[in-house]
């Protein structure tokens, strides 16, 4: 991707973050950029278009950040809190009707981009729970597959919940159970240490 369309990316991707998809002309479109449509279309062939260019986008740079989270040398809990801090993030600026404009009127793209969410994520914990135990701070006894799978699938079944609104989602004391919750079930004393002494990083984040 060449630096003008990335520019032209990241900005519609902040009126859809915004407004929704379905609510976002063509027309408001090239309006923000500061130029005509007929320029616009050479870049992105339509609508359909540029709501794929900036669904890759996101993802592709929401799975580089993880990426680069697991690539530290840090503990597997410190990169647990750093993942989940990012995830935070992510939903304090989510807005539903995007999402749901996805699904309503791109479904096809709503179904292939949250199928590699969740295939990222479980790879991601699974190398979790693995270093986890290199390390001697997680139980060795634990199954990754078993509880790889049981994170993805409560992780995701969370952000779709009706029962809690975003910003009891996305609070530090929500974080905070929630994460120490499931620490306390992988970890051993040692673990345990560590996400004692870390949980300030949480607080922080208010």
């Amino acid at each position: 991707m060449n630096e003008e369309l990335k520019q032209i990316i990241e900005k519609v991707q902040a009126l859809y973050f915004k407004y929704g998809i379905k609510s976002v002309t063509m027309d408001d479109v090239a309006r923000e950029l500061g130029m005509s449509k007929k320029t616009l279309y050479q870049y992105v062939s339509d609508k359909n278009d540029l709501v794929q260019k900036v669904v890759t986008f996101v993802m592709e740079r929401d799975h580089c950040e993880f990426d680069n989270i697991f690539e530290k040398n840090g503990n597997a809990i410190e990169e647990l809190i750093e993942m989940t801090l990012y995830i935070n993030k992510i939903m304090k600026n989510h807005n539903p009707s995007t999402i749901y404009d996805l699904k309503k009127y791109y479904p096809n793209l709503y179904k292939v981009m949250m199928e590699k969410r969740r295939d990222k994520m479980f790879q991601h914990t699974i190398n979790n729970l693995k270093k986890g135990k290199e390390q001697g701070i997680y139980r060795t006894e634990i199954k990754e597959d078993i509880i790889a799978k049981y994170t993805t699938i409560l992780t995701f079944q969370t952000f779709e919940n009706d029962t809690l609104d975003m910003n009891e989602f996305t609070s530090p004391d929500f974080f905070n159970e929630v994460f120490s919750y499931h620490i306390r079930g992988i970890a051993n004393a040692k673990g345990l240490e560590i996400l004692e002494h870390n949980l300030n990083k949480i607080t922080e984040n208010k």
